[in-house]
C-alpha cells in the first residue's frame, strides 16, 4: 500500500452503490468508481480506492494491498481469509440457498439425505454446510448460470445467491432450505489495525454511527 493513503477495496457490482452511500456519509468520497470508465484504481482526498471483482476483495484486505473492504459475508465466508470483520453494514441483503426442480421426483428432506449432487459457486460453504449434517456432497463448481445445472442433468440441485427469487422460478426451480442470510460487511487488514490504529479505528468508529 502506497504509505500515507488508506486504501478501500470496493467491490464491482450490486454492493457498489450502496458502499459509495456509506462512505459519503462519513466524509469519503468514493464517488469516482462509479463512473463509466475503465480505470479500477481511483484516488481522492488522501484515500484510494480499488475496484475489484466482489470474491477478490478479502485477498486484497488479507494480504494488505488495501487497508479497508467492502463485501458480503457469504464472499467473507467462501473465502475464508483471517480479516477483521468488526461491523455489519445492513446493506446487500440476499440468502443463500439450496434451490431443486420444482417437479423432481424425491423433494429435499436434509433429514433424509445421505449423499446430494450440488452445483455452486460456492463450494467451500456447501460443502462445510452438508457435512455439518451428515450429508456427503458432490460439488460441481461452476462461475456463472448455476441455475441451469439441474435443468441439463448436472446436478440434482444448486446452492445458489438469491434476493428475490424471480430468476429460480424463471428457470423452473424452488428454495428449499437457506444456507445463509448475507449483508455487506466492513472489513479491514489486522496489520493495518495495529500499525495504522489512529487513523483506521476512527474510521470504523464513524460508518458505526452510520449505520
Amino acid at each position: 500500500m502506497e504509505k500515507g493513503k488508506l486504501t478501500f477495496a470496493l467491490p464491482k457490482g450490486r454492493l457498489l452503490k450502496g458502499a459509495v452511500k456509506l462512505l459519503a456519509e462519513v466524509d469519503i468520497d468514493a464517488s469516482l468508481t462509479l463512473e463509466e470508465t475503465r480505470k479500477l484504481i481511483f484516488e481522492n482526498d488522501g484515500f484510494k480506492f480499488i475496484l475489484v471483482k466482489p470474491m477478490d476483495v478479502p485477498t486484497y484486505v488479507y494480504y494488505g494491498a488495501a487497508d479497508f473492504g467492502i463485501a458480503g459475508k457469504d464472499v467473507i465466508d467462501e473465502k475464508g481469509l483471517e480479516v477483521y470483520e468488526p461491523l455489519d453494514l445492513k446493506f446487500g441483503f440476499c440468502r443463500l440457498c439450496v434451490a431443486e426442480p420444482v417437479n423432481i421426483s424425491e423433494p429435499y428432506d436434509i433429514e433424509k439425505l445421505s449423499f446430494i449432487k450440488v452445483a455452486t459457486k460456492f463450494p467451500r460453504i456447501t460443502d462445510k454446510y452438508f457435512r455439518s449434517r451428515g450429508v456427503h456432497p458432490e460439488i460441481i463448481e461452476l462461475y456463472g448460470s448455476v441455475e441451469i445445472a439441474p435443468l441439463l442433468g448436472l446436478s440434482e440441485r444448486i446452492v445458489d445467491l438469491v434476493q428475490t427469487g424471480t430468476t429460480l422460478k424463471a428457470n423452473g426451480l424452488r428454495e428449499v432450505d437457506t444456507i445463509l442470510v448475507s449483508t455487506a460487511r466492513l472489513i479491514v487488514n489486522r496489520a493495518s489495525l495495529k500499525t495504522k490504529y489512529e487513523r483506521v479505528k476512527p474510521i470504523i468508529d464513524a460508518i458505526k454511527r452510520h449505520i
